[in-house]
């Protein structure tokens, strides 16, 4: 593995590269571009390489599995395509195009279906900054349906800023609230929707999502206001279909307090699960649908997702 390629695996551990999204095909382009550059000796000295490099993306952040899965689609293909070193790259260069193509097309289609869930004259709330619900919300501005959102600031880096930021720059009435006011919020400004992102979703219809989704969620259901999360399936994490407990990445005390009193000890989770019966739908580029059928359409739209006893 080359300087240029180490540098693409910190900045993904760094936080440097955010969004799921992003880091999948950031991750996914670097790993193209390595195959390009190496020099070795056989094909099973490319497949070697190739599989430490896999490994050193997919173990850079806990919570990506849109990143693991471009990079699964990328091996399974190459393995079963590649003969020679030469038509090992230029399979690794095709498939991981193919796969941000994916990335791309079923973003719009979450947009899409996310922005005909919206009603016109709706208050919108959402947490943290995602691409997909950020852009459904876009959508529906697009659409002249008269939207006001409020957006959380996120603790403790301030993702909602930046979807703050989108919104107001998009002319869309915006107010920003402290996190722990949501509850606050949605008792007092009659909030008709919620949509937030996701950064990973089970087997069993749970979603992994920034710290605080689930103190909405949970608000949400004592309000009896519809919360959706708009996810792209190819963040489904395959691994949690045999029995695999998704990881909750813990991040730096520094993010939280930078020169803190001595002797104080911290937690700074990244994320957090959300239970599918807090969920009343999941967006995605398959349609909108109950959190509980999420494997049978991973099974049907993307197979290679899906284990088997030779991924065990």
């Amino acid at each position: 593995m080359d300087s240029a390629f180490i540098q693409i695996v910190d900045d993904i551990r760094s936080l440097k590269i955010q969004g799921a999204t992003n880091i999948a095909i950031e991750g996914v382009n670097a790993f193209s571009s390595l195959a390009e550059r190496l020099e070795v000796a056989s094909i099973d000295n490319m497949f070697k390489e190739l599989e430490e490099a896999r490994q050193a993306l997919a173990t850079a952040r806990a919570t990506e599995p849109a990143l693991r899965n471009g990079l699964r689609y990328i091996v399974y293909n190459l393995h079963d395509k590649a003969s020679t070193i030469q038509e090992a790259r230029e399979v690794v260069k095709s498939f991981a195009e193919e796969y941000i193509n994916l990335l791309k097309e079923s973003k719009r289609k979450v947009i899409q279906y996310g922005a005909h869930r919206i009603k016109k004259g709706s208050t919108i709330m959402t947490h943290c900054h995602s691409s997909l619900s950020t852009g459904i919300i876009l959508e529906a501005h697009k659409q002249d349906k008269d939207i006001r959102v409020y957006c959380t600031e996120t603790r403790p880096r301030y993702q909602g800023r930046i979807t703050a930021k989108e919104l107001v720059d998009a002319g869309i009435t915006t107010t920003q609230v402290v996190d722990s006011a949501m509850r606050w919020v949605m008792n007092r400004h009659d909030v008709d929707i919620i949509i937030t992102g996701a950064d990973s979703i089970t087997s069993q219809g749970t979603v992994i999502n920034k710290i605080g989704t689930r103190l909405l969620a949970l608000a949400a259901r004592e309000m009896d206001i519809p919360f959706y999360s708009a996810i792209n399936l190819l963040k489904y994490d395959p691994e949690t279909s045999i029995g695999k407990l998704s990881e909750i990445e813990m991040r730096e005390s520094e993010e939280i307090w930078e020169n803190p009193p001595k002797g104080l000890n911290f937690l700074n989770p990244a994320f957090e699960t959300v239970s599918h019966e807090l969920i009343d739908g999941i967006i995605s580029e398959a349609g909108v649908f109950s959190p509980a059928v999420v494997y049978l359409i991973v099974k049907q739209e993307y197979p290679f997702m899906v284990m088997n006893d030779e991924m065990i």
